[in-house]
């Protein structure tokens, strides 16, 4: 997007969420998987606090702003070219665009070895969202509405199969216990629940082959993860895309209501702010505490409610992003932190190279073949790195764009999308 044609409070939000990212990615970066159920099952001190405010406040927000602005981004991008008679349509640069993204998602996660790479499933979400672009924003909520009881009954679907394993698994302790034969069904319903639980027990064997690799050379870190990434691309493909989809609708319709631009009053925002974190908050508390419930005794959970109580994760998610974004627009208003404002406008003009930066410093900072951190650090302890990427980050985007009119790799993207050298230097470009 050109200067003249980008909206300074999508950067400003796109920055926020960008920066928020990172405090749900650090812990794939650095923190062995089976360290949350530990955490979970003995939560106390500094690493309680750290997982409290992280999931009450922040864990799927950021990520669904930054969807929400991944869909009205796409439809900026529409908007602002115009078909050419002899050269390719919007349609082809649109797709070509999206193409790249995916190679960037591919690059992330097996060159830069990223496990939670995102970008890989923006592109192909992003291709639906085309046919959408004119689409008025009652018909994108609706979209968005069914993404979201498509995704919750997908969820529900594999909760009521979980409950038919354990309501198999206590029938066949009770017929073990009064020394039965069980049958081949309540055999399968017992291994299945217990296969479940096991996932919640430390497996001593299992962590100490991924402090080793994960600690080991390039070559060995690629090798461990390439199983991962691969299974994760597959799954959240066909599994995850509601998750994304939802988000991105709900971002086409808010930009088509001027929401993300700026242009609605203060009292909009003042309102979205209080409905947002006055009804956000207190269901992510609920899920926040139905994170420890889970990790601890899945089993009572699964026994007592008959809809998994994880439902209302899009719910939350939706409302905290609509409070996080009316909040730093009502700061962009009021003129407190112009120097922050400014810093994040300029994270978030450059969010492609600050988020595979993100990858690039954290992965050298806990993988083996760099300084080797993995597993290394407390919960609470990889916030004080993801407070100093955000430092390097809000000092170095804004001194960046300073000499340059885009971001490394948002210039290396955007040539690639319109097979032409772009400009760099803003003197050049003035010139």
């Amino acid at each position: 997007m050109d200067k003249a044609a980008r909206i300074e409070t999508i950067d400003l939000i796109r920055g926020l969420a960008l920066l928020g990212i990172l405090m749900m990615n650090i812990p794939g970066f650095g923190f062995l998987p089976s360290g949350f159920n530990r955490l979970m099952n003995s939560p106390a001190g500094p690493d309680l606090y750290a997982f409290i405010v992280v999931s009450l406040g922040f864990e799927g927000t950021m990520r669904g702003l930054f969807s929400m602005l991944f869909g009205a981004g796409m439809v900026l991008f529409t908007q602002n070219k115009r078909e050419q008679v002899n050269g390719p349509t919007v349609a082809e640069y649109y797709y070509r665009r999206l193409l790249w993204l995916v190679l960037f998602g591919v690059i992330n996660a097996y060159v830069f070895l990223w496990r939670g790479d995102i970008l890989f499933f923006y592109g192909l979400c992003g291709m639906i969202l085309y046919p959408f672009r004119r689409a008025k924003a009652g018909w994108l909520i609706a979209l968005a509405v069914l993404c979201m009881g498509l995704n919750s009954i997908r969820t529900e679907l594999w909760y009521s199969e979980l409950r038919t394993n354990r309501a198999g698994y206590l029938e066949a302790v009770k017929q073990e216990k009064a020394h039965k034969k069980l049958t081949d069904k309540q055999k399968e319903a017992k291994g299945a629940w217990e296969k479940f639980e096991k996932g919640f027990k430390p497996d001593p064997k299992k962590d100490a082959k991924e402090l080793t690799e994960m600690r080991s050379g390039y070559g060995t870190v690629f090798m461990h993860l390439l199983p991962e990434n691969s299974s994760a691309e597959t799954f959240y493909t066909y599994y995850g895309s509601w998750d994304m989809l939802l988000m991105m609708f709900i971002g086409m319709a808010l930009l088509g209501w001027g929401f993300f631009s700026n242009k609605l009053p203060t009292s909009t925002y003042v309102v979205t702010l209080l409905v947002g974190y006055g009804l956000g908050l207190p269901i992510s508390w609920f899920y926040t505490k139905a994170q420890v419930d889970w990790a601890q005794h899945a089993g009572q959970i699964v026994d007592n409610y008959r809809t998994i109580p994880f439902q209302v994760y899009d719910i939350r998610r939706v409302l905290l992003a609509l409070g996080h974004a009316s909040l730093v627009l009502l700061v962009y208003r009021s003129q407190l932190v112009p120097w922050l404002m400014r810093a994040l406008t300029a994270v978030g003009q450059m969010a492609f190279t600050n988020y595979l930066m993100q990858s690039i410093i954290c992965t050298l900072i806990f993988h083996g073949y760099g300084l080797g951190y993995y597993g290394k650090m407390a919960f609470h302890e990889l916030y004080y790195v993801v407070a100093g990427v955000w430092l390097f980050q809000l000092i170095l985007s804004p001194i960046w764009l300073t000499y340059f009119l885009f971001g490394p790799f948002e210039w290396l993207w955007r040539s690639l999308t319109y097979w032409k050298l772009q400009p760099m230097r803003r003197s050049t470009a003035v010139g």
